[in-house]
């Protein structure tokens, strides 16, 4: 058995790295949708950072599966598309930035539990230092879509 690197991952890796590339673009396509939606400005610049630092991550993870001759993971998921649909008409019938803000919170929730589930899953891989960087990252921004949201209630 040899010992697994960056550029000799097992097919567990390059399943979980794959699933993780396609959360990250849903990530991005919903940051960004929102920040181009939003009437709010705060709003709108962080998301747009947020969408930049998805892309980042989905980058770095693509190039991973790629050192290891396999064709990396293009493009998001269609319940991802379909749910941002849907966002998109609560907001047309009145929500709002709040609306967006509730949904985008509920979209954090779910990478953050997708890399929580990779790291369980794939303790101690040759990853798991890029894992847990990007996890950094996501449970930052999910808490600070969080306490934005929160924020709104009020509003």
């Amino acid at each position: 058995m040899s010992v697994e690197t960056k550029f000799t991952l097992n097919d567990s890796t390059i399943e979980k790295v794959q699933d993780l590339i396609q959360v990250n673009i849903d990530s991005y396509d919903g940051f960004k949708e929102v920040a181009d939606k939003t009437d709010d400005i705060a709003v709108a610049n962080l998301f747009r950072r947020l969408a930049s630092e998805r892309s980042d991550q989905a980058s770095e993870l693509q190039a991973l599966v790629a050192a290891n001759c396999e064709e990396p993971e293009e493009s998001g998921s269609y319940s991802a598309a379909a749910h941002r649909t849907l966002i998109d008409i609560r907001a047309a019938l009145g929500g709002g930035t709040k609306v967006m803000l509730i949904e985008a919170e509920k979209g954090e929730d779910q990478i953050k539990e997708k890399y929580e589930d990779a790291l369980k899953d794939e303790p101690g891989t040759a990853v798991s230092d890029v894992l847990h960087r990007h996890y950094q990252a996501v449970k930052a921004a999910h808490d600070h879509v969080r306490d934005l949201r929160d924020s709104y209630k009020d509003s």
